[in-house]
């Protein structure tokens, strides 16, 4: 048994170093899809007309330029974007004297063990140049949480309706399931949240009072922007799965598992179902990275105080620093769900390799 459980170990320890290569060669092509997302998103800001001062009624030459001078929006582009990203991906040593200002606020505060309270900060993604008394890493404080956990609940129930759903369909194929199961997901993926969220606090908010109409923080009002979010997505990773399945459940290794004398239960669950799941897979990277960073849509009908609402407002309102910091998280979610996805990938299908 110790000849066999070397050679095991050994195998396990390659594995671990092929992943960790992996990830390491991915994260450097992260830092570079981030640094051409920054400067494509930084430079078009500037190159679309008006600006964040810009008013119907208009300020006085001078105020403009004490404006710009005190943001540093007079300062050559090139010059702003090299202070930008400096402040962003330079983290500082701070002691005791340190006071936190709309000029140095930076999301990452981490108080150091040794004396004169030195701190490693990092990331200042800048003030808000239309909210004058917030922070751009404020407004990610106190309403990217809020995104976040609607985003996993929406995340939840598409996973939990979408899989269960196609699994069904494909082993029910040309059914009364089957065909049930699938024009709902045409239902919703045809109705957008829009029309699906004003519905659900009809019925279930005004004539039935099971469910508060608006709000956030109990467990209660997160049900129906859960599943107004949650549900059209659920109908595509439906479709997606009842396809998958039925391309994979006529392979020969299927046949294979059932000439064994295998249970079908086993044949689906062991070997079709996890290659079935990659293409889901897939997909759910892009998808939670844009449940996660917040939906202009729902959280406004909701009235949740989340992200998409300051992201759409910093876009009309032309606030650069809110606009990028939102572009560049929702840039980092994105990147990071890849990843995630592409170590996935190894775990479901074996021939996979990180290489």
């Amino acid at each position: 048994m110790e000849g066999v459980s070397v050679p095991l170990h050994n195998c396990l320890i390659r594995k671990i170093d092929q992943m960790l290569a992996f990830v390491l060669r991915r994260s450097m092509w992260m830092l570079v899809v981030l640094f051409a997302v920054s400067i494509v998103t930084f430079f078009l800001l500037r190159a679309v007309p008006g600006g964040p001062f810009n008013t119907e009624r208009g300020l006085p030459p001078g105020v403009l330029e004490n404006l710009e001078a005190k943001y540093g929006l007079d300062d050559p582009p090139l010059i702003q974007y090299v202070n930008y990203i400096v402040d962003i991906t330079i983290p500082r040593l701070t002691d005791g004297s340190f006071r936190r200002s709309f000029s140095e606020d930076y999301l990452i505060n981490i108080d150091l063990p040794f004396g004169d309270e030195r701190a490693l900060r990092w990331m200042n993604f800048g003030p808000s140049l239309r909210q004058r008394s917030r922070t751009v890493n404020s407004i990610f404080q106190d309403n990217l949480p809020i995104s976040i956990e609607l985003g996993f609940a929406a995340l939840a129930v598409a996973l939990a309706i979408g899989i269960p759903l196609g699994v069904i369909a494909a082993l029910k194929r040309n059914s009364w399931f089957d065909y049930s199961s699938m024009g709902v997901a045409i239902l919703g993926v045809s109705v957008p949240t829009i029309v699906l969220a004003p519905i659900l606090q009809w019925i279930f908010g005004v004539e039935l009072k099971i469910l508060p109409v608006s709000g956030w923080g109990s467990p209660e009002q997160a049900i129906m922007p859960s599943f107004a979010l949650g549900f059209a997505q659920s109908a595509l990773i439906a479709r997606l799965t009842r396809a998958s399945l039925l391309q994979i459940m006529h392979e020969d290794y299927i046949r294979t598992a059932r000439a064994k004398g295998l249970s079908e239960r086993v044949v689906v669950a062991k070997h079709a179902l996890k290659n079935a799941m990659i293409p889901v897979v897939t997909i759910l990277g892009p998808l939670a990275a844009a449940l996660l960073t917040g939906t202009f849509v729902t959280e406004v009908i909701f009235g949740i105080p989340g992200m998409g609402k300051f992201f759409v407002q910093s876009i009309t309102n032309r606030d650069y620093t809110v606009v990028m910091g939102t572009v560049l998280m929702y840039a980092v979610f994105l990147v990071l769900a890849n990843l995630l996805v592409d170590i996935t990938y190894a775990w479901i299908d074996p021939r996979i390799r990180y290489d």
